[in-house]
């Protein structure tokens, strides 16, 4: 798209959008914590982030798990129980229908949370890994899937979950430190160089590599969106920003498409 469309008229912005994606055949869409946060799942980042006096940043890394591997299962089964009483608000659910709408499209998400695939969303890139899924700590391709039906009994001081193989269960997430997994990547990068646009929503824009993945579609010639509260640090290098929370602009984007 060329220039700056005026930020400041959201509605008028909106109808913006909902024109390039009724041209667009090859959609892609980037999300992070903010869409689940309107869910209630709470962030990373955010005041909300803290527990028992320890940052997710302390506790996510594989030095933590050789430390401590009981402290980081306490977490994890808290995390678990909590989003255990979640569901995919309006904005998963509207991506579910822009989904069935366009002939190629994408989600890749940053979240572990599940709650694209819970609301029916069927092309998904989970490039940070899921948290209802277990991994070996030895044998990574030993994988064991979990239900948020079995977080509501589980104590945060049961033994820990261990491989067949003998070796830790750990969460199948990324944690910090680790690089993701280069076919994720890959998908990641194709998706987003083949959109006609590539809607990024609820991202800080600050965790690589999947912050970089905008420039690389605006590389390839992707018109891309910003769908977030807030500015972000790459919310000046979007070809269009819309202000506001995902729940309610991503429903408004779904029924112009309906609408025709």
């Amino acid at each position: 798209m060329n220039g700056k469309t005026d930020r400041h008229d959201n509605r008028s912005l909106v109808i913006d959008v909902g024109r390039l994606l009724a041209r667009a055949r090859a959609v892609a869409v980037l999300t992070g914590a903010g869409i689940s946060a309107e869910s209630g799942v709470p962030t990373f980042r955010g005041p909300d982030g803290l527990w028992r006096n320890f940052r997710a940043e302390e506790l996510a890394t594989p030095e933590a798990f050789a430390r401590d591997p009981a402290l980081v299962w306490e977490w994890y089964r808290w995390r678990r129980r909590w989003m255990a009483t979640v569901v995919p608000n309006p904005g998963h659910l509207a991506l579910v229908s822009l989904e069935s709408r366009f002939p190629a499209f994408t989600l890749i998400t940053q979240n572990v949370d599940g709650l694209h695939v819970c609301a029916g969303s069927r092309h998904v890139l989970e490039i940070h890994g899921n948290i209802w899924r277990d991994r070996c700590s030895r044998n990574p391709a030993h994988l064991f899937q979990r239900q948020p039906s079995d977080a509501a009994g589980s104590s945060e001081a049961a033994p820990l979950p261990r491989c067949h193989c003998g070796a830790l269960l750990r969460p199948d997430v990324v944690w910090f430190g680790e690089g993701l997994n280069p076919a994720h990547l890959d998908a990641a990068v194709e998706a987003v160089s083949s959109a006609d646009i590539l809607l990024v929503v609820g991202t800080s824009s600050v965790v690589y590599p999947a912050a970089a993945l905008p420039a690389v579609a605006r590389q390839a010639g992707a018109d891309v969106v910003e769908i977030n509260p807030e500015e972000t640090p790459q919310s000046p290098e979007m070809d269009l920003v819309l202000r506001g929370p995902a729940g309610v602009l991503l429903p408004e984007l779904d029924r112009l498409i309906r609408q025709g």
